[in-house]
């Protein structure tokens, strides 16, 4: 059997890096993604630029040797939006936000849906949602909560119309993990105080959500496509 690849975005810290070691140490050739190159295995590009998602699979291809059998759209941009904003601030805010956390998603999951079809190819794609597109999130963060309902909206259309394609779309929704993108939104919300609400008593780890990503990626059974796995020490049990 060829060697299975995978494309990670934002693979370069957090959840992104640890999806990628995972894969790696299961023997996949993993093709990551950041902001800006950080090492020969990675592309770097700017998701808040329209054309950045087609550069992306394009280069992605390339280096996979014409195929891609994984698509992890993991790339998060998570940052403060204060209703008391003006206008174009607020709403370029909500733009930049959408764009990276939903819009670069989408248009990722076309291409590789795209590229299966027309190869006649099975192919999985994991999602890195949130809690929060279930739940909602703090007045600051309308536009973070409505990118993962989208993502999670968008996940389960997908796994409705290609399963009989072998094409598998499964999402994971983390509550709050010990990244440094949450690192900052955990210390304005009181910090120790915050994980009153998490049963558990701690944030997850990224090797935890990564561990779900990498069951997803390679080990799920085809019947749990459309499946959403909660990852929030029962902070928000559906």
């Amino acid at each position: 059997m060829s060697q299975i690849t995978a494309l990670v975005t934002g693979s370069s810290r957090g959840i992104g890096a640890a999806i990628a070691a995972q894969l790696r140490a299961r023997g996949l050739s993993v093709i990551g993604h950041a902001s800006r190159a950080v090492d020969d295995a990675t592309i770097g590009a700017d998701l808040t630029d329209p054309t950045a998602p087609a550069r992306i699979w394009e280069q992605a291809l390339e280096r996979g040797g014409g195929r891609i059998d994984v698509l992890v759209n993991n790339a998060g941009l998570f940052a403060a939006n204060p209703l008391a904003l003006s206008d174009i601030a607020w709403l370029d805010n909500w733009e930049d936000t959408l764009r990276i956390n939903l819009t670069a998603a989408a248009e990722l999951s076309r291409y590789a849906v795209k590229h299966w079809l027309d190869r006649g190819a099975a192919g999985r794609i994991v999602h890195v949602a949130s809690r929060a597109g279930y739940r909602g999130d703090s007045p600051d963060h309308w536009h973070y909560a409505a990118a993962k309902g989208g993502m999670i909206a968008m996940h389960k259309t997908i796994a409705r119309q290609y399963a009989n394609k072998g094409i598998m779309s499964y999402a994971i929704c983390p509550g709050f993990t010990d990244t440094a993108m949450a690192g900052d939104y955990l210390a304005s919300r009181g910090g120790p105080a915050l994980l009153a609400d998490i049963p558990l008593g701690r944030v997850a780890s990224p090797d935890e959500i990564a561990t779900i990503a990498t069951f997803c990626a390679l080990d799920a059974p085809e019947s749990m496509t459309g499946a959403v796995l909660d990852a929030n020490g029962a902070s928000y049990v559906r």
